[in-house]
């Protein structure tokens, strides 16, 4: 493995584990309100096409690792989006 590929490897994992702890929480919770499912998982899947386009694993793998565990989460978001509570247009 070429040193440019191991910068990839490296980067990509680090940012795959920095984003697990909010995917543990949001599974433990099953509060997935806070985060923007949709552009995480549109941005993941442009990552992991713009990787294949490039045949570069070092984006690939880690953006596809990233994108299973954000794809549960984008899942829980749109089940209980019905769930959350009602507010009314006052704001009480």
């Amino acid at each position: 493995m070429n040193f440019v590929s191991l910068v990839g490897f490296s980067a990509g994992a680090l940012c795959t584990l920095a984003y697990l702890p909010q995917a543990l929480r949001s599974f433990r919770t099953k509060s997935v309100g806070d985060i923007s499912l949709t552009m995480l998982n549109v941005g993941l899947l442009l990552w992991v096409t713009y990787g294949f386009m490039l045949h570069s694993l070092p984006l690939i793998l880690p953006n596809a690792v990233t994108f299973l565990l954000a794809l549960p989460l984008l899942i829980m978001k749109l089940r209980f989006r019905e769930q959350a509570p009602a507010t009314d247009e006052a704001g009480s």
